[in-house]
């Protein structure tokens, strides 16, 4: 027998997700653009730069309760565009996702210890990422 989907649970679900923001920045503009179309197709708003002044610009109009940020961005890394982001007056909040070809225990720890909630090494998988938003919302609510 196959349980059918309650239409006003989905509904409600993809409501909640077009209220949720994220940012996503990568200095590759293929993995920016296939990120974020990706996202914006499971309902969430989806801003993106591919450096981090241009990512600070926007976070402090967007104010995103996500940024998905590679570690190893030119200029400004990851680290540095996280530290500012922390600084910025209405984004310390903004739960942070280390998405990056750096992938070591050492990483991992690096990332955890500058505030980021999650650490994903590309390629990423999808359900992986949105199974750690879903987490970090549940937790935010």
């Amino acid at each position: 027998m196959r349980r059918e989907r309650d239409p006003q649970r989905s509904q409600d679900r993809q409501h909640s997700r077009q209220r949720t923001r994220l940012l996503v920045v990568d200095d590759d503009p293929d993995n920016v653009l296939t990120l974020s179309r990706m996202l914006q197709m499971c309902g969430f708003e989806v801003m993106t730069a591919c450096e981090g002044r241009t990512a600070l610009e926007i976070a402090a109009q967007f104010r995103p309760e996500f940024a998905l940020l590679d570690l190893g961005l030119p200029t400004w890394d990851g680290y540095e565009v996280a530290r500012r982001l922390r600084a910025e007056a209405g984004l310390e909040s903004t739960t942070l996702i280390a998405v990056t070809a750096y992938g070591t225990e050492a990483d991992r720890t690096r990332s955890r210890e500058a505030g980021f909630a999650g650490h994903l090494v590309k390629p990423i998988s999808p359900g992986e990422l949105l199974a750690l938003l879903s987490r970090s919302e549940a937790i935010d609510s």
